[in-house]
């Protein structure tokens, strides 16, 4: 009976599927969020499109523009007619002369991936920064300027394989194509995630928003993209989708800290992990499964002591 029981199993192993990583996506990364230290990745480097995930770099050029010159996200800005995409996502409808705050238009940027919210930001925040540049960007249009200040911003993260054509990450039927890649992407969520007023926007579930129209204030219920927000601990940040891009998601996940004493001391270790997948077929499945890979190895490092990367991933 024994040995009739092992073949079964080994029947039952050979019928199995094995899953591999060319299956869960095209490419993905998983780092530890502190330090960077890449725990596994696969095609990380191979520049792809990548949709909406675009819109982190759009928040973080709005939120870092907004904190350097004291502007108030409550304030409200006009939507203008170069907003409205005749592709791409509008949930709420929005109509040029609409009047909606900075704030809501970030939510509406983050949670629902509304590319119309998005090319309203880079408008107004592009022709603002314009006012005050300096001549190079005076030739720019609104949304020009803006996209500049995304791709110097990618420089900074020393993202060298990225480049933005445009705030909402939609690819152009002409013309320059984006892309980036997970590794690229991934230093872009650990920059974001940083930033505490992002986290607190990638994090919400739902929330309601309101825009004027004509005098009249219009209130409209967001819902995050993100399946996964609020589950195993993650708390971000964002989607993407496009038919080129295939299915794209990028995750932050926090575990309690660790906490460890020495004589007098306290040491406190925070614990969180950042994951960016590409071009996946079903990227929910994906975030899951490779979460809680992302874990085990991390736990792996941790043991051994967090070692420095020695190696090219």
């Amino acid at each position: 009976m024994a040995t009739l029981a092992r073949t079964i199993l080994l029947l039952v192993a050979c019928l199995t599927p094995v899953v591999t990583r060319a299956q869960v996506a095209a490419a993905y990364i998983l780092a530890d969020h502190t330090s960077g230290y890449v725990l596994e990745s696969y095609k990380s480097d191979q520049k792809r499109p990548i949709a909406s995930l675009t819109k982190i770099a759009t928040a973080k050029v709005v939120l870092d523009w907004a904190a350097k010159t004291g502007v108030d996200l409550s304030q409200l800005i006009a939507i203008p007619l170069q907003a409205i995409r005749p592709i791409g996502n509008n949930p709420m409808g929005l109509q040029p002369d609409d009047q909606m705050s900075y704030r809501d238009l970030l939510y509406a940027s983050l949670m629902a991936s509304d590319n119309t919210a998005a090319n309203a930001l880079a408008y107004n925040v592009g022709a603002a920064i314009r006012a005050h540049a300096t001549s190079e960007l005076q030739g720019l249009g609104a949304i020009e300027t803006f996209v500049s200040q995304m791709n110097a911003l990618a420089r900074e993260l020393g993202t060298e394989r990225t480049l933005f054509v445009n705030a909402d990450g939609l690819e152009p039927q002409r013309g320059r194509q984006p892309y980036s890649t997970a590794a690229d992407v991934v230093k872009l969520v650990a920059y974001a995630m940083n930033d505490a007023g992002f986290r607190f926007y990638v994090s919400q579930k739902e929330r309601k928003v309101s825009f004027l129209r004509g005098g009249q204030t219009l209130q409209f219920m967001l819902h995050n993209t993100n399946e996964l927000v609020g589950t195993n601990g993650i708390d971000g940040v964002k989607t993407g989708t496009t038919p080129r891009a295939g299915e794209c998601l990028a995750l932050s996940a926090q575990r309690d800290p660790e906490i460890r004493k020495d004589g007098e001391t306290t040491y406190v270790t925070p614990r969180r992990v950042d994951l960016v997948i590409l071009g996946a077929t079903d990227r929910f499945a994906a975030g899951t499964e490779l979460l809680a890979r992302a874990w085990s190895l991390y736990d792996q490092w941790a043991a051994a002591g967090r070692p420095a990367q020695t190696s090219k991933h």
